[in-house]
């Protein structure tokens, strides 16, 4: 896991942000925070130049940190590495990234990882110790109902009920905007799109 020294203080802030479907340049006068965290489908039909605008922006954007995972629609990036990203802007594929003393792990939605099996081995593999996770799908019956259904995921939501991060922070699912509270996770749906139109807005949360 990269880890990155942070300036000691009591807390950081955090802009969460999901399913921009390219239309991130609609995103005008976005919140102040330490870090800006992206869960994915920032583009809509999955191709390079899309996401390579999406990075352009992004990287240009006025915050110490960020962080981004990959969505299902973000086709282009199923087993692909990227480089040549700036040093302050991390993209998690089941890795991680620690930041002061705060641990960030991230896992994309790629529709291949269930058709083969390995999502579940995915899953199992997030570390006991994760601050943040962040993914794209989201865990089954948290901000996940849409269309008379629940399309969380349950191996997800088993392994957050065990490690209980602080924060999961996730999207996919455009109807479940908002977030819940358990006991020790705070679950977070920053989904901002919807009717193909961005009507949501980012949620900054404070950790």
């Amino acid at each position: 896991m990269q880890k990155i020294q942070q300036n000691s203080r009591l807390t950081m802030k955090i802009l969460h942000l999901s399913d921009s479907h390219g239309k991130h340049h609609q995103l005008k006068d976005l919140p102040k925070a330490d870090i800006i965290v992206h869960s994915g489908d920032m583009s809509e039909d999955g191709t390079e130049e899309e996401v390579l605008d999406f990075l352009n922006w992004f990287c240009d954007l006025n915050y110490q940190y960020k962080i981004f995972v990959a969505g299902n629609h973000d086709l282009c990036l199923d087993g692909e590495h990227i480089e040549g990203l700036p040093e302050n802007c991390n993209y998690l594929c089941n890795s991680g990234v620690e930041i002061g003393s705060m641990k960030f792990w991230g896992v994309p939605h790629f529709l291949s990882n269930e058709l083969n099996g390995d999502i579940v081995q995915i899953i199992a593999k997030i570390p006991k110790e994760t601050d943040v996770l962040i993914t794209h799908r989201p865990p089954y019956g948290i901000l996940d109902f849409e269309d008379n259904n629940n399309f969380g995921c349950v191996d997800l939501l088993q392994i957050v009920q065990k490690i209980q991060p602080k924060y999961h922070l996730f999207g996919h699912i455009h109807a479940g905007y908002g977030f819940e509270k358990s006991q020790h996770t705070t679950f977070v749906n920053s989904s901002l799109i919807r009717k193909n139109n961005i009507v949501n807005k980012p949620f900054l949360l404070e950790i």
